[in-house]
């Protein structure tokens, strides 16, 4: 079975958190654009048109980090962290038996999704050079804008953890 490839940049110092998604040839196909000192707290993942395909909005009001990816307006998944005292994991929680499993090393930018007991795409920071740069491998007949959405919504996750480990240390 073959496989999607993509390169994930994070674009940073800037006033807004801008993502670039590029294919296997390194052709940015798409972008992630939100305002980072936003109330809302909302992303639009864009093709290179800047038309929306999909909105990533956090959840405000919740015990653990939950974002809602839409589709049209449509809620499509929601992506949470689980508490685990043995291993960090998050959930994508998507209507009827398809939720994803995410598990791995989040913060070394390593961890692989699971639908039902089988891998379906793999983010891995190792073959990149670049600090903010990942690599992820989808599986052909994965919903690619999801995943791909998913994994700039874990990194949005592990900023949100880092600024409050900060703000405790001040």
């Amino acid at each position: 079975m073959s496989k999607h490839v993509f390169q994930l940049k994070e674009k940073a110092w800037t006033y807004k958190d801008t993502y670039e998604i590029k294919d296997q040839e390194g052709d940015v196909i798409f972008l992630v654009k939100g305002k980072v000192f936003s109330a809302s707290n909302t992303f639009f993942f864009q093709n290179i048109q800047e038309r929306n395909l999909l909105q990533i909005k956090k959840k405000l009001v919740s015990f653990r980090p939950k974002y809602k990816i839409k589709r049209a307006g449509k809620t499509i998944a929601v992506v949470e962290k689980k508490w685990s005292a043995w291993k960090a994991k998050f959930k994508v929680d998507i209507p009827g038996p398809n939720d994803y499993t995410i598990e791995g090393k989040f913060w070394k930018r390593e961890y692989e999704f699971f639908r039902k007991g089988e891998k379906v795409a793999e983010v891995s920071k190792k073959r990149w050079s670049w600090s903010d740069t990942y690599g992820v491998e989808i599986e052909e007949d994965e919903d690619v804008q999801l995943i791909l959405a998913t994994v700039v919504t874990i990194d949005l996750v592990l900023k949100d953890l880092e600024q409050e480990d900060n703000a405790d240390e001040e």
